[in-house]
């Protein structure tokens, strides 16, 4: 039962995703019709981004290059700004949870080394903020964008004219949040020696590029299927133990929870009524309980209306702690860095995201519709 229990904890959303899928296929008994809940193009997409950007960090490109440009601070405030921005970018380039897994440790050892570790908590949340928001420019800066451009097919050109917007508005204010920290001086040595392995760099950013290509639908997805996991299989098969399965595990099993939902006539109604009166508040109300990746796959199904359903999954990303699985990352580093200091975290953290969710949701509800 402990087992369970741990398990449980450290998988708890594709637990819940399980559990869900179970439930619903019960009522639903699966029949021929399964066979259309899945997105195969997502699905590949999905693969072979975080096994090339897995490669990537597996020569600890991302860490190194941010790094050096944290070197160049010279006070706090531009660290803060530095931070930050890296994450936002990275979130654009190697999504959301990758760029928390791969930039909180560096903010953690700036602000260590340099006593400023009282600063963690506002530093960790602007990230996670930064995050979440900064992915929504592209379909691959959150596995919610690369699900719903694949799922309506939308042309990448609208899907930038959406989302441009509300990602300026998101960097204006993040960038506004990094100046109430003051710009005390700092100095910070880069004393590892790392340096990046220069040829497996080419090629994984190649590679980088492909996966790139065939997301915005330049190359099928099913020749990326056959070329990238070959040339990683021969050059390091290690990366495929480092991909995140937990979370194509949850796609796949909310692809069938949704479908499910989709074949329920009570829940039709009762959904597709509420999208009707706002599809925008619904999402975004639907990620603070049931996070945005879940709340895209489950609303599709019931809305063609795709621009307020992506406004509404990015937005929705800041809020509750389970609205994004990437506010759960920086909260699980945070408590494990910082430990005994979680009660005031998650205020500052409620507060925060109330403030960013709340002027982002009015804006894009005035303006963006």
């Amino acid at each position: 039962m402990k087992h369970l229990i741990a398990f449980f904890k450290q998988n708890t959303v594709v637990s819940i995703a399980f559990i869900l899928s179970v439930i619903t296929s019960i009522i639903v008994p699966p029949d021929s019709a399964y066979l259309g809940y899945f997105n195969l193009t997502t699905l590949t997409c999905l693969f072979l981004t975080l096994a090339v950007i897995c490669a990537l960090k597996d020569i600890s490109f991302f860490s190194i290059v941010a790094q050096k440009i944290v070197i160049t601070t010279g006070n706090l405030r531009i660290l803060a700004l530095a931070l930050v921005y890296i994450t936002f970018i990275g979130s654009m380039l190697i999504a959301n949870d990758m760029a928390l897994i791969t930039f909180l440790p560096l903010g953690y050892f700036a602000l260590s080394v340099t006593h400023n570790k009282d600063k963690m908590a506002y530093i960790f949340i602007l990230q996670n903020i930064s995050a979440n928001l900064g992915g929504m420019l592209t379909p691959f800066g959150n596995p919610q964008n690369l699900y719903l451009y694949s799922y309506f097919e939308i042309p990448t050109g609208e899907f930038v004219k959406i989302m441009f917007p509300p990602f300026v508005l998101a960097i204006t204010m993040l960038t506004l949040a990094c100046f109430l920290v003051k710009p005390e001086k700092l100095t910070l040595r880069d004393d590892t020696g790392r340096k990046l392995n220069k040829k497996l760099t080419v090629l994984y950013l190649i590679l980088f590029l492909f996966s790139l290509l065939i997301v915005f639908r330049v190359i099928p997805y099913w020749i990326g299927l056959i070329i990238i996991p070959f040339v990683l299989l021969f050059v390091n098969r290690r990366v495929f133990k480092d991909v995140d399965w937990g979370l194509l595990g949850t796609f796949t099993l909310f692809f069938i929870f949704s479908g499910n939902m989709a074949r329920i006539p009570a829940v039709q109604n009762f959904v597709g009524g509420l999208l009707e009166k706002s599809t925008l508040l619904v999402t975004i109300a639907s990620c603070q309980v049931i996070s945005n990746v879940p709340s895209a796959i489950l609303l599709s199904r019931f809305t063609e209306n795709y621009r307020e359903l992506l406004l509404g999954v990015n937005i929705g990303g800041a809020g509750t702690l389970i609205s994004s699985l990437a506010s759960l990352i920086t909260f699980s580093h945070y408590r494990n860095l910082y430990p005994g200091h979680t009660k005031e975290y998650l205020k500052l953290f409620a507060i925060m995201n109330i403030v960013f969710l709340f002027v982002m949701a009015l804006v894009a509800f005035m303006f963006f519709i």
